[in-house]
């Protein structure tokens, strides 16, 4: 029998502390699940100044971290658990880098010009409070381009130190579009040694490619779904990377996020209208007629209402549900619209609102508990993104037995399986090119199958809620690896 791990995860963000997107969910989730499989787990990330330290507890001590010509650096550190758990985590507490309005950028969207510094800062310091606290990891585990430094750190600056020189690193690609490129004099800050500014390592365009470094040092490298893993080693979504991951793609591997479905679901959900599940599906009608009152649409029961709960974005595939929503509209639908963005979508959209006041509306901005009302009033869901490293909602739709309509990239496709009208199984309807006319006519699929198919529509229905991706089962996956990795890393160790 395996023992337990003792592991270290990095992250920028992490839930309910702070978060821009899925990274922070899975830092939030990911190590309680492996917690309740018997390993030890601590989470690091900054303390922005958004996170009330009056709630954590002070580390007493500061933490001294090297940085290169700016010499060493001391950091406060605060601690608290992960709700509803005993996962340490720890903040990095520095007001220079994290006491700012912002994760990564000021509030007109510009990002901090030395996000290098600070995020090179955040993963070194996760090594000296290893030491501090006296945890020696066997795992390492880092999180897109911030973190990415750690396993470059871990074979050069720290690879003699007893604490880690028998630990293995894993790395979790996100979102292959941010990379961490920066001016080459940051080899300097990070202390690896210019003989790694090299176009197998760090070096890109003569400049620093932290993602990069992190692919080539790690021992191995995970998306977060299966398709994402193949995608990233096309030109089409590699994002310039693409033959250097195929170069390391032994040991790439794709994994699966999972949902809270605590949080996720509408046998307890507070904020819908009422709660309902695939045994008495009766509420999900009282939830529609809800979702059209908050928005001030007609309360018609027999329309099909379409929901959209994400960035406003060309990522998402904003740019092809604008140019096609007027004809969409024309199917004789309702849709509904929650996010924020792009500023030319968000006023096209409130224009659209206001030109179709019976058949379109729009909340511009962020709302928890609209989400859920969202979820659960609609009938069908969309999703049209261009790239999805695994997306979320559609998960959330399945469990409320929202049909989603997704284009088939990343998760979406790992997680949706198109519908087959010859003996009604699927849980969703996919589309594969990106394109105006492939949207439309998948929306006029989705919606004629609502209109004319019912009994087909319902049995996608009950199959769609049936569906689980919880996080246990990709903690199961991480935890297979983890030993793989670590296991393989000693054998090459001692040869």
């Amino acid at each position: 029998m395996n023992r337990p791990l003792n592991i270290l995860f990095t992250a920028s963000e992490v839930v309910p502390f702070a978060k821009t997107g899925g990274l922070a969910d899975v830092a939030g989730a990911l190590p309680k699940a492996l917690a309740e499989l018997g390993h030890n787990v601590v989470v690091v990330m900054p303390r922005y100044y958004s996170i009330d330290k009056s709630e954590l507890e002070h580390v007493v001590g500061p933490l001294g971290v090297p940085m290169g010509p700016m010499g060493e650096l001391w950091a406060g550190v605060y601690t608290t658990s992960l709700p509803g758990s005993d996962v340490p985590i720890y903040f990095i507490d520095y007001e220079h880098y994290f006491g700012r309005s912002g994760l990564y950028a000021d509030e007109n969207g510009f990002s901090y010009p030395d996000n290098d510094n600070r995020f090179i800062f955040l993963s070194k310091a996760a090594f000296q409070l290893c030491k501090k606290i006296g945890f020696k990891p066997d795992i390492i585990h880092s999180h897109d381009w911030h973190t990415a430094a750690q396993p470059v750190l871990r074979n050069t600056r720290f690879a003699f130190d007893d604490y880690f020189e028998e630990s293995a690193t894993v790395l979790t690609i996100h979102n292959l579009q941010h990379q961490g490129i920066f001016f080459k004099g940051v080899m300097d800050v990070m202390e690896v040694g210019w003989e790694h500014f090299n176009p197998y390592e760090l070096e890109a365009m003569d400049g620093v490619n932290i993602l990069k470094g992190g692919i080539t040092h790690a021992d191995a490298v995970t998306t977060v779904s299966r398709k994402y893993a193949q995608e990233i080693q096309t030109l089409e979504y590699g994002f310039g990377l693409s033959e250097h991951i195929q170069a390391h793609s032994e040991k790439l591997f794709g994994i699966l996020n999972g949902v809270d479905y605590e949080e996720w679901n509408p046998a307890v959900d507070p904020y819908i209208a009422q709660r309902y599940d695939i045994d008495n599906i009766a509420g999900k009608a009282v939830c529609k007629a809800d979702l059209q009152k908050r928005f001030e649409l007609p309360e018609w029961d027999d329309v099909p209402l379409i929901g959209f709960v994400g960035r406003f974005a060309e990522q998402k595939g904003i740019g092809l549900i604008a140019g096609v929503i007027e004809g969409l509209l024309h199917l004789n639908v309702q849709i509904v619209m929650l996010g924020t963005g792009e500023k030319w979508a968000e006023g096209f959209f409130g224009d659209i609102a206001r030109k179709y006041p019976d058949s379109f509306a729009c909340h511009v901005g962020y709302s928890n508990e609209l989400a859920h009302v969202i979820e659960a009033g609609s009938d069908l869901f969309l999703m049209p993104s261009l790239f999805e490293p695994c997306g979320l909602n559609q998960i959330y739709s399945l469990r409320y037995g929202t049909l989603p309509i997704v284009r088939a990239t990343g998760g979406l496709d790992d997680t949706i399986q198109n519908y087959n009208p010859a003996d009604r199984s699927g849980n969703g309807f996919k589309f594969e090119w990106a394109t105006h006319e492939a949207l439309y006519h998948t929306v006029k699929w989705a919606v004629d199958t609502y209109r004319f198919e019912r009994d087909a529509y319902d049995i996608m229905q009950r199959t769609a809620m049936q569906a689980r991706f919880d996080w246990m089962h990709a903690a199961k996956q991480y935890e297979d690896l983890y030993y793989y990795t670590l296991y393989g890393k000693r054998v090459k160790n001692y040869k």
